[in-house]
């Protein structure tokens, strides 16, 4: 495959060039096919240029955007009165094709809501859906919707099991991945009627469906791929996040109480560093925005370099493996399918 180009909302998240041009300097050094497009103000990304030796890379850009999308802006002002966004601007490139994707640390609800304006769904997909890899037991998990859509139909959620399925195979390079709906147990008899609906819709898909999976599934590693709506996603993954903060606070407490534990904490170094290593939360930065004609990739808004490397790295993974497009012909395939069944 040829030259992978990649936009950047260079402006975007709590920190701005300071952090995104330094992770596009990384980016370029590991990526020896990529060239990046940074948008947003010209004269604060020259300085930044100069600061890490970026003037003469002919593999990267400045596009200048005169306005910038606040972390606090209604998605509604965003559309209407920042049109020149380093955000619109960089979807924008997206939509006229002169760079394969687009990767934004800045405020989710505006960048879906752009995103979803200017670049449409992919035919037959009703709603985007945003979409992340967690660490598990038994390897890496897939999990959507991360609260792009607070209410779903069961049309919605087999959409994003199909959507899901195909990035699994994409860039975990796994054929036939594991789905799992995500309910109050894993028993056939429980849940919603709309949850046992959508059960029924994905069993009746050609994907590989495992069945219902509980919270505690999440983490195990159970299924390739878990499926849930936009709320119940996003709670569970702050929860998450909650908990890991809560026990690392513990840990560090107790290391520190006593001359002993501080003695103890010293023999376990070796074996903590590596759990922080596996569970480090920016090797996992970067949620997709599946659904959409064109790859648009979520940093997380407070993402440090190597947070928002990750995330650039995820593009660049989803470029390679056609991933709008594959979506597009499983999706093709799917009603197909419907068609053939109904006749």
């Amino acid at each position: 495959m040829g030259q992978k180009i990649i936009a950047l909302d260079a402006m975007g998240g709590d920190h701005g060039p300071s952090i995104t041009v330094a992770a596009a300097k990384l980016a370029l050094d590991e990526i020896p096919d990529l060239e990046l497009v940074l948008v947003g103000d010209e004269t604060q990304l020259a300085a930044e240029f100069e600061n890490h030796n970026l003037s003469e890379n002919r593999r990267v850009e400045i596009h200048h955007a005169s306005q910038v999308v606040d972390m606090d802006d209604l998605p509604a002002l965003a559309l209407k009165k920042k049109k020149d966004s380093s955000m619109r601007v960089a979807i924008n490139l997206v939509k006229e094709g002169r760079v394969q994707a687009c990767v934004s640390a800045g405020n989710t609800g505006a960048l879906m809501a752009t995103s979803k304006f200017v670049l449409k769904t992919i035919q037959g997909i009703s709603r985007p859906a945003i979409c992340t890899t967690l660490p598990g037991i038994n390897g890496h998990t897939h999990m959507l919707d991360l609260g792009a859509n607070l209410e779903c139909t069961p049309e919605n959620l087999a959409e994003f099991a199909l959507m899901g399925s195909v990035l699994s195979q994409s860039v975990e390079g796994i054929k036939s991945p594991s789905i799992g709906l995500l309910n109050v147990g894993s028993e056939s008899v429980k849940g919603s009627e709309s949850i046992k609906r959508a059960s029924q819709l994905i069993d009746e898909s050609r994907l590989n469906y495992y069945g219902f999976v509980e919270g505690d599934d999440i983490y195990k590693g159970t299924v390739n791929v878990i499926v849930t709506d936009g709320f119940v996603g996003n709670v569970s993954l702050k929860t998450a996040e909650g908990l890991a903060a809560l026990v690392s606070h513990v840990l560090q407490n107790e290391f520190k109480r006593t001359w002993l534990t501080k003695l103890a904490a010293v023999c376990a170094l070796p074996v903590l560093s590596t759990v922080r290593r596996k569970l480090d939360p920016r090797r996992y930065n970067g949620a997709s925005l599946l659904g959409l004609n064109g790859i648009v990739v979520k940093s997380h808004g407070s993402a440090d370099t190597s947070s928002f490397l990750n995330a650039i790295k995820i593009a660049a993974l989803e470029i390679e493996n056609s991933v709008p497009q594959r979506i597009s012909s499983a999706i093709a395939s799917y009603f197909n399918q419907v068609e053939e069944a109904v006749t």
